[in-house]
């Protein structure tokens, strides 16, 4: 299920960044403590539509906020430290003051505030904060995403996968490629039959001809496996039963079922969306990572276009055949 796949991916990577960031401070390693500030404020303005800035880039070290909010009136204090003081002494800054019309927030980074939301503070500029509402932690962010729409719970994940993914492990992402490759070959093996058609040519003159401004960062990034893929299909292929074809047979019916979207973006998007829900509901499947099984199909898709399986040629190029 796409859904708890996500989820569980976001929930190790955010519970992880939390357990990283209690113990390097314990050794006054604050570069994380520092990183977090950004990283909440894009997952707070992807999570919650804020348009969150951080103040500490323009005004050095200001007392009790961290990032804020001027359309949505909201300010933010993001803290490693978890305590009823901790709020009590930012409720209490003379720089409050001016932020009458503001609500007031406060991110615990790496401890659970269950306990801290129960709290009564004093509020001594009256600004609007309530602690069951207004206090997060890990717990409540995961909880908010848990509920999510799967669109906007894929965007989060998107997010985070950028932001605290790994890097690539190419052990791990040689056998995750022959496994997909292997799926796809089986949901497509009685297809046409007619030769494979391979030809290099310049794939940013393709990306071009076809319009892909976002795509083709995404092909430009993976463009690197076009080798890599060339040697599982050729090692597939003597298995027998054309195994290569098979594969770029079920990505081209993809294409071509979506061919009258206006946007190329976002067929190519459809394309990819489309592979992993085939993959995800295949017999042959076993689960790997979500984040892994993604790249394999981001790679696996982009080896499509450079191979000419997916989008038209620039100027009716035209293909070497193999055999």
């Amino acid at each position: 299920m796409n859904r708890l796949m996500y989820f569980n991916y976001i929930e190790e990577k955010l519970n992880l960044l939390a357990i990283r960031i209690e113990k390097k401070g314990k050794l006054n390693m604050l570069d994380l403590h520092m990183h977090s500030e950004d990283f909440y404020m894009h997952l707070f303005n992807k999570l919650f539509n804020y348009k969150l800035y951080n103040l500490n880039e323009t005004l050095q070290n200001v007392p009790s906020i961290d990032l804020q909010d001027d359309t949505n009136k909201i300010i933010i204090q993001v803290s490693a430290t978890c305590t009823k003081q901790k709020i009590k002494s930012a409720l209490e800054k003379k720089i409050i003051e001016q932020y009458s019309d503001y609500t007031f927030k406060f991110i615990s980074i790496s401890k659970d505030a269950t306990k801290l939301r129960e709290k009564t503070f004093k509020n001594k500029y009256k600004i609007a904060f309530n602690p069951k509402e207004d206090i997060f932690d890990i717990l409540s962010i995961l909880n908010k995403i848990k509920s999510l729409e799967i669109n906007k719970q894929k965007e989060i994940y998107r997010f985070i996968k950028d932001e605290l993914g790994g890097e690539i492990d190419m052990v791990k992402l040689n056998s995750n490629l022959g496994t997909i490759i292997n799926i796809l070959a089986k949901e497509n093996l009685n297809e046409n039959n007619q030769e494979l058609i391979v030809n290099p040519f310049e794939i940013k003159k393709k990306i071009s001809h076809n319009n892909l401004y976002k795509s083709k960062y995404l092909i430009e990034d993976y463009k690197i496996y076009h080798s890599k893929i060339e040697q599982i299909h050729n090692q597939l292929n003597k298995l027998g039963s054309n195994k290569s074809l098979s594969v770029l047979n079920v990505i081209r019916k993809e294409y071509i079922n979506h061919i009258n979207i206006a946007s190329k973006d976002d067929i190519f998007s459809k394309i990819i969306d489309n592979i992993e829900n085939k993959i995800l509901e295949s017999k042959n499947y076993v689960e790997i990572p979500i984040d892994e099984l993604k790249l394999c199909i981001d790679i696996i898709v982009v080896d499509a276009f450079i191979r000419c399986k997916i989008f038209e040629n620039p100027e009716n190029y035209n293909y070497a055949i193999t055999k």
